[in-house]
């Protein structure tokens, strides 16, 4: 849930699986009786391979740590059972890192098969060792691999890490946590560390008596051992894959409950945050009852914990059993969190205990498929939160996710949701938009298409048949379209009968459909389809594209992107004559005939609609005279699509900038937020640029368009989520443009505070705008930045962050950027989102960029290459660039880190979107200028 450089050697190594042939690693020449011990000298490392070879199987590991919190490293040992499928004198596993102190080779019954200690060679290129066993290991036979080893406790965010926090006395207290996915596991033991090497695993974990411990199972019992140490000893695992072993060494504090069909589940955190622990407590124990309904599969453990880690990189991970949470993702203080922060939790536990079935109890077969994991616990957020906190209306929310998707995906630089990845950067920086936001949009367009009780019949099918497995894309279509092998049918194990096959295969207005060849469309290539409706008389003609943001149909290399591209879109439309939805598959590049309205209902479809011939202008006279004749959806999709087919060139700006105009009758958050942060986007980009009229211009028609609403809102936390929302966005941006009454009442509301000695609590909705405003002085500014020092409150401090790094004073936010770096006051686990806040503010715009820049080395060792930190960082601070120079300074910099840049796609995307923006302020510039002259008249 998110190394080392690679010779080309290596790289030219990476393959499919070896052959049988080449599986078969033969003995070194034999040694004279006389010799006392093996010597490494004459061995060479035998697998040459990035994957491990398939004939040595693990299947359950018994695994002692002992971690030392004062002197911050570990020791510890594994005993390996082995089940060799070959014969053999190697065994080729994972370990990075690691100094191995002593390998031994047991047979069946416990016994050496060497008097000696065998020798380990290493290839830490590949982060494999192998050792040697003078004894062949029989085909068809179990053996038991011992290995001792120790490390430092990592610094950083992977592997068995530490992490600290501080008492409200000023005392700094050390924790040790683990974070595995997707290749760390190695980096705290030798394993197998890759996910379809599922086996057992036995913990046990030493201790000092004032911590505790805790690991994916119950403890069952603890003994003392030597020194006054204790040892917890753990129930045996579940077969799970490596990736999603975990254990914390703290002092924490929990709080507990049971879920309707007895599983024990339990909060904990850092002691003093104790009482931020309990509606994550109520979420966790509701979302477990739901999901095992919903995917009719007992959770398979007897206990399921949540944790916040006080130093995390991701949001959170699914360790099955003992997932871990970045603070803000998991705790929820009812002082200072606002209905967003709520949200947030609410769906980040959606999301790991999803987990729990799709990735954990199934998982994919290899990385490339991680968006099976990633794409399905995205979209299960919305299913699982609109089930259990329908209030929350997070479908509210869906639109974003698929926004941001079509916004990654109409780049050339995307990628397919399947993609090859094969060493540690590019398996990690598999961990992206397509992944989890486009596997969640197509999953919504196919549970659509199939309906929602097909869907989840298919997915309960496919979780059944692979418990405990390892599945491909496929493993998933088979399941969803009921294609049921013999032996399937005769143990009715997974089927229903044979007509109900056929049945659900026909669902789609009476098309036979084979839902491989429609999905391979989805996830084998990359980008989104653009279907342009034209009119032909009374008719309307569809036809589809491939749509591009930074190419235009006249560009030479157009036909070259467009070539071979086709997908089979599931259409949906309405249109004005009748209520019901129509549907139909569009499976060829021209020729669909209809006569029609609205394409996309709801914007349940992954795909962009143009309505060429004034088909816009049609659309804008619709939602001037009559916008509920279309729901808040299709309204939202229709501005969305009509903004970004401008960015593309299909459209001219001020058709797009016409259609909004609508907007003073709309009274539904979602299109009148859409509509908005189009506008406070471009608001953004011109106030980078030496553009002061433009900019002065802008934001005064943006106050004057939005002035009723921006009258309507209270300074409260009143309201349903939806009304918050706004409240929250519509009050920052009238703040941020100076808007006289805004500004005047944050003032006051900021002075209430200074003056309560930070006793007061404000607002939650508009505390950010509060702090945001009291932060342009000296004196409101430094109150603030003690305030962050000693708030208990995560979430309150995101708020003080951001009211930091809007000072206009650069030497203060050059200041937050070197405590950023430092990482004592401001952590290093929000570094990248400290530089984001501070490129977002046109002062601080170079700044964090040449920040970027001058410590580039130092924040790739932080946070690794192809770690979404570094992507956030690349193309955080480059997508407000919008003038050809700096377009120049972003790829020289990428040409002087071309080690790096070449294995990353974030460098690639970000100079997409620099040309994106280099090319809308070329067309739509003095478009806009004309356009609000027009308007302020």
């Amino acid at each position: 849930s998110m190394l080392l450089v690679l010779s080309l050697f290596s790289v030219s190594l990476v393959g499919s699986q070896p052959t049988e042939s080449s599986q078969q690693v033969s003995s070194p020449p034999a040694h004279p009786a006389g010799e006392p011990s093996l010597s490494i000298d004459n061995l060479s490392f035998p697998w040459s391979r990035l994957r491990l070879p398939k004939y040595i199987i693990p299947l359950h590991y018994h695994l002692l740590l002992h971690p030392n919190l004062t002197s911050l490293s570990f020791t510890g040992s594994v005993q390996i059972q082995i089940d060799v499928q070959n014969n053999t004198n190697w065994v080729v596993l994972h370990s990075k890192g690691l100094q191995i102190s002593k390998a031994t080779i047991l047979d069946q019954n416990l016994a050496h098969l060497s008097d000696q200690v065998l020798p380990v060679l290493h290839n830490p290129s590949h982060e494999q060792i192998g050792i040697f066993s003078p004894r062949v290991l029989s085909s068809g036979q179990k053996y038991f691999l011992y290995i001792e080893f120790g490390a430092e406790l990592a610094e950083g965010f992977y592997g068995f890490y530490k992490s600290t926090y501080r008492t409200s006395t000023g005392e700094t207290r050390t924790l040790a946590s683990t974070h595995f996915e997707p290749t760390s596991a190695r980096l705290a033991f030798p394993c197998f560390d890759e996910p379809s090497f599922k086996a057992n695993f036995s913990v046990r974990i030493r201790r000092p008596p004032e911590y505790i411990s805790l690991s994916n199972m119950p403890v069952i019992k603890t003994v003392e051992v030597s020194g006054g140490l204790l040892e917890d000893q753990f129930a045996p695992s579940v077969q799970m894959s490596t990736y999603l072993v975990a254990f914390v060494i703290c002092d924490f504090k929990s709080v507990t409950g049971t879920t309707s069909s007895g599983v024990q589940v339990s909060i904990y955190a850092a002691p003093e945050k104790w009482q931020q622990t309990h509606y994550a407590l109520e979420v966790a124990v509701k979302m477990l009852d739901f999901y095992e309904e919903f995917f009719n599969i007992r959770y398979p453990l007897p206990k399921q914990d949540l944790i916040a880690i006080p130093d995390f990189q991701s949001g959170a991970m699914e360790n099955w059993g003992l997932t871990t949470y970045r603070e803000t993702s998991l705790l929820y203080d009812p002082l200072t969190s606002s209905v967003s922060d709520k949200l947030w939790v609410t769906m980040v536990i959606g999301h790991e205990l999803a987990h729990q079935w799709f990735g954990n109890l199934v998982t994919m077969e290899w990385w490339n498929d991680i968006w099976l994991n990633e794409g399905f616990a995205r979209y299960m957020e919305y299913i699982s939160v609109e089930a259990t906190y329908p209030d929350l209306k997070v479908e509210e929310y869906l639109l974003h996710t698929c926004f941001a998707a079509v916004g990654h995906d109409s780049l050339n630089s995307s990628r397919p949701i399947s993609s090859p990845a094969e060493n540690p950067t590019q398996i990690k920086e598999m961990f992206d938009t397509v992944s989890y936001d486009k596997g969640a949009c197509v999953l919504h367009m196919l549970r659509h298409f199939l309906t929602d009780e097909v869907f989840q019949r298919g997915i309960v099918r496919y979780l059944r048949k692979y418990s405990y497995k390892n599945a491909h894309n496929q493993d998933l279509w088979d399941s969803l379209a009921n294609t049921c092998s013999e032996e399937d049918f005769i143990s009715g194990k997974h089927c229903y009968s044979s007509s109900q096959a056929s049945k659900n295969a026909y669902l789609f207005a009476g098309e036979h459909l084979n839902l491989t060849a429609m999905m391979n469309t989805w996830t084998l290539q990359k980008g989104i389809p653009l279907v342009t409706v034209t009119r032909k008389g009374a008719r309307l003609l569809l036809r589809q594209d491939r749509f591009l943001r930074t190419v235009l149909p006249s560009d030479p290399q157009w036909s070259t992107l467009q070539k071979g591209f086709l997908w089979h879109i599931p259409l949906t439309y309405k249109t004005d004559s009748s209520s019901t939805i129509h549907r139909h598959l569009m499976t060829s590049p021209t020729g669909e005939e209809a006569s029609w309205v609205k394409v996309n209902s709801d914007m349940t479809g992954y795909y962009m609609v143009h309505y060429e011939d004034g088909g816009w202008d049609v659309m804008t006279k619709l939602l001037r005279e009559n916008h509920t004749a279309l729901s808040y959806k299709d309204r939202t999709h229709l501005i969305h699509n009509a903004f970004q087919l401008v960015t593309a060139g299909h459209l001219p700006l001020n058709k797009a900038l016409d259609l909004i105009g609508y907007l003073l009758l709309e009274t539904h958050t979602v299109p009148l937020l859409q509509g908005l942060g189009y506008l406070e986007a471009f608001y953004h980009l011109v106030e980078k640029r030496d553009e002061s009229v433009l900019t002065h211009n802008l934001g005064a028609y943006i106050l004057q368009f939005f002035r009723a609403v921006i009258d309507q809102q209270t300074w409260s936390d009143s309201g349903t989520v939806s009304e918050r929302r706004l409240r929250t966005e519509v009050l920052s941006l009238a703040c941020h443009l100076d808007d006289p009454p805004c500004v005047k009442r944050a003032r006051q509301h900021f002075s209430d505070w200074l003056q309560s000695n930070g006793t007061l609590n404000l607002p939650t909705d508009v505390a950010e705008t509060v702090y945001s405003v009291g932060a342009q002085d000296d004196h409101g500014w430094a109150s603030l930045l003690h305030t962050y020092k000693i708030s208990l409150s995560e979430a309150h401090k995101h708020k003080i962050l951001y009211a930091l790094t809007s000072s206009k004073d650069t030497s203060k936010l050059e200041g937050l950027l070197e405590l950023g770096l430092e990482g004592k006051v401001i952590r290093s686990q929000d570094l990248s989102t400290l530089i984001l806040m501070v490129a977002r503010n046109p002062k601080g715009h170079y700044l964090a960029w040449n920040f970027v820049k001058k410590n580039w080395d130092t924040l790739v060792q932080k946070f690794q290459l192809g770690s979404f930190c570094i992507r956030n960082i690349i193309i955080g601070t480059t997508n407000q660039f919008s003038s050809p120079e700096e377009l120049t300074e972003v790829q020289s910099f990428f040409e002087s880190i071309k080690e790096q840049a070449s294995q990353l796609r974030a460098t690639q995307i970000a100079l997409d979107n620099v040309l994106k923006n280099v090319r809308w302020v070329q067309r739509n510039l003095e478009t806009l200028r004309k356009w609000l002259s027009e308007q302020m008249q």
